[in-house]
């Protein structure tokens, strides 16, 4: 028997979702929103969203946000294969293909399923470079009028693969912090150099929200207004009202990068602020 027969591929999916489930599901998840109604899970989270976030991370959201209304873009290539079984598994719906590379069928898939879910893209998937964002999520933003939602991961040191994207194994009993962006509308019929103007921002953006969550993993400090995060929930973690320095010493939206607090249409404002790459850390006590 062929080791891509897809009984061993399906075998190895099922296995596959049992372990993430195990070996995630140790973890200490916290997350920061600029808006929680972008999160699928929350009741209040209204219409349909394109959600990107880097390759390596992929664990992360596929641990928490199952049974979410989520189809995934997954590549065709061989190493992607048991990955769908296991999102398959641990509620996730999915696409097999390239928004790049001979993707027309995967495109037309995406938007029959834009309709009534939620679309999950690794926009430097499945190839690379890490951490360049192809142009295919802006493009599917512009096309379909849904908006982008940027989500940086990070763990507490984590163990890196040699794979291209430096894939990310957390260790056991861990940190796992998430930082997400707001709503990004991108304008509909988009040309050639403004899909490039989009997709440039949205990879700076992405990068920082990225940034942010590992150092705040690395950390181990609190935020002010981070959520505790479980598998299909989101709620705020309580405060230490009585802890007046730690209460008042920001907001929740000090901490977004220059590129959130530019808002969904404010681009002109990004460029000006390019030199506040660094965003604040944000109150910290404990963990």
């Amino acid at each position: 028997m062929k080791l891509d027969h897809p009984l061993l591929n399906k075998l190895g999916g099922l296995l596959g979702a049992a372990f993430v489930r195990s070996w995630m599901s140790t973890l200490d998840y916290k997350v920061a929103f600029y808006d929680p109604a972008i999160d699928p899970a929350q009741p209040g989270c209204q219409g349909q969203k394109i959600y990107v976030f880097w390759h390596e991370y992929i664990l992360f959201p596929i641990h928490l946000r199952g049974h979410c209304n989520l189809a995934m873009l997954l590549s065709r290539h061989r190493d992607a294969e048991i990955l769908s079984h296991a999102a398959y598994h641990l509620g996730f719906d999915f696409v097999r293909g390239s928004t790049n590379r001979g993707g027309v069928a995967a495109i037309r898939e995406l938007l029959r399923k834009s309709r009534k879910m939620h679309l999950a893209i690794t926009p430097d998937g499945p190839r690379g470079p890490r951490r360049r964002l192809a142009p295919g999520a802006i493009f599917l933003a512009s096309r379909l009028q849904l908006p982008l939602v940027a989500i940086g991961y990070g763990y507490d040191r984590p163990w890196r693969l040699g794979s291209w994207d430096r894939f990310a194994i957390p260790r056991p009993f861990s940190r796992a912090r998430a930082v997400a962006g707001p709503e990004v509308h991108v304008p509909p019929g988009l040309d050639r150099s403004g899909l490039e103007h989009f997709r440039r921002q949205i990879e700076r953006l992405l990068n920082r929200l990225t940034d942010e969550a590992e150092a705040w993993a690395e950390s181990g400090t609190r935020k002010v207004g981070q959520y505790m995060l479980g598998s299909r929930y989101a709620r705020p973690f309580p405060q230490r009202v009585a802890d007046q320095s730690f209460a008042s010493a920001t907001t929740p939206v000090e901490w977004c990068p220059a590129a959130v607090l530019a808002g969904p249409h404010r681009w002109d404002r990004v460029e000006q602020h390019g030199s506040h790459a660094g965003s604040p850390r944000g109150a910290a006590r404990g963990r």
